[in-house]
């Protein structure tokens, strides 16, 4: 993967996943928060929240957008009772060696984060890496036109860009995600696909050895993009 000379990278970093260990601890809270808060909200039993967390999640990208279109959920509202999270900070560990890379990165650099701005912030400082980044951009900054638009809308991504004013292709999604990438491309992005994190369960082999079109590289570390 190269960068075109003449204008600095623009790295936008997704957080969960990728900069530390959600999956561990942090997405099981998650997702049992997010149940609790369709069942007390739409008044059903857990099987229901979770059957619908999942519906939303896997037609919508987010289940957020299939509770505010099929529910009236304010976001901001559910953003905070979600994401609590009482002892988040003891439960979020990144790797040293990519904060190191952090550090060494040409460019400018954001973190761009489906969550809120108040949890991403808590994980950057629990993770002691906040002033690595230029700034955050969260959920709440994801609005388009008055609609929520989180990733992977490829409209909220070329929001991005020219919010910090420069064109998509000098900008590089770092994500674990791979629908998120594939936006990212659409709309002229470099991609990185960071797999540090993944659970390489059993059936999951074959899909984390390859390497759609749409990543233009693949790491397991951040150390590979100080090659440019």
């Amino acid at each position: 993967m190269s960068i075109p000379a003449g204008v600095p990278a623009v790295w936008l970093f997704d957080l969960d996943n990728t900069l530390h260990d959600a999956g561990a601890r942090v997405f099981p809270e998650l997702k049992i928060s997010m149940s609790l808060y369709v069942q007390q909200q739409l008044q059903v039993d857990a099987a229901e929240a979770d059957r619908l967390r999942g519906v939303y999640l896997a037609r919508y990208g987010a289940t957020l957008l299939g509770l505010i279109r099929h529910h009236g959920v304010q976001p901001a509202h559910f953003l905070h009772e979600t994401h609590r999270l009482p002892g988040l900070e003891s439960h979020v560990g990144g790797h040293r060696h990519d904060f190191a890379v952090l550090k060494r990165l040409r460019g400018r650099r954001f973190i761009l984060t489906n969550a809120p701005r108040a949890y991403a912030l808590r994980v950057l400082d629990a993770l002691r890496i906040g002033h690595l980044f230029e700034g955050v951009l969260s959920m709440e900054d994801m609005f388009c036109f008055g609609h929520c638009r989180p990733k992977p809308d490829a409209r909220m991504l070329r929001m991005v860009a020219a919010r910090l004013g420069v064109a998509p292709s000098r900008c590089v999604l770092v994500e674990d995600t791979l629908v998120h990438q594939k936006a990212a491309r659409r709309v002229g992005m470099r991609t990185v696909w960071m797999q540090r994190y993944a659970r390489r369960g059993a059936g999951a082999a074959l899909r984390w050895s390859m390497r759609p079109a749409f990543v233009d590289r693949v790491v397991r570390g951040l150390r590979p993009l100080l090659r440019g």
